[in-house]
């Protein structure tokens, strides 16, 4: 049965676009490895959320795409949160495979945990101040730079860190 008029049931995938956030050090570290991975199906790798984004899918919440990791096929279809992660390894020549796996009903429930996880850290995260970690002693994990010290009175990066 061939699926009805102006819907994307079937057709097949030929390009990934995903979305992910910007300002979430996970979320660049995985957009990061995904660029180095050789591809079956090539990816396209846009901030969510943003002036491109919402010029290529006019149609999407993407207020949504900055709290769900969201996948756009070039026919249209969406992919959201377990499916989303699910469809980007598909398109990857080493983790087809896997993908496979996954879209089981037991792999299914380890990718949509595996997903909630990266979303409870990812909201710890905020908490933190976004990209980086900071402590109440005045040391800051930056993902680019690794643990400094920001502590009171270090404007200048000589101060002590005792």
């Amino acid at each position: 049965m061939a699926p009805a008029p102006g819907t994307t049931a079937g057709a097949p995938v030929r390009r990934l676009t995903v979305l992910y956030d910007a300002e979430c050090a996970l979320c660049t570290h995985v957009r990061d490895w995904l660029l180095r991975q050789p591809r079956l199906v090539p990816l396209e790798l846009v901030p969510a959320a943003s002036q491109e984004a919402r010029r290529r899918f006019p149609g999407l919440d993407h207020r949504a795409t900055l709290d769900e990791v969201t996948v756009v096929g070039d026919a249209g279809q969406v992919y959201r949160g377990a499916a989303a992660w699910v469809v980007v390894l598909w398109a990857l020549r080493r983790y087809r495979r896997l993908a496979h796996r996954l879209s089981t009903p037991k792999g299914a429930l380890l990718a949509r945990g595996a997903v909630l996880a990266a979303a409870k850290w990812r909201a710890g995260q905020r908490q933190w101040g976004g990209n980086g970690y900071r402590r109440a002693d005045g040391w800051v994990y930056e993902p680019d730079l690794g643990w400094i010290y920001a502590g009171p009175g270090c404007d200048d990066g000589a101060c002590a860190t005792g």
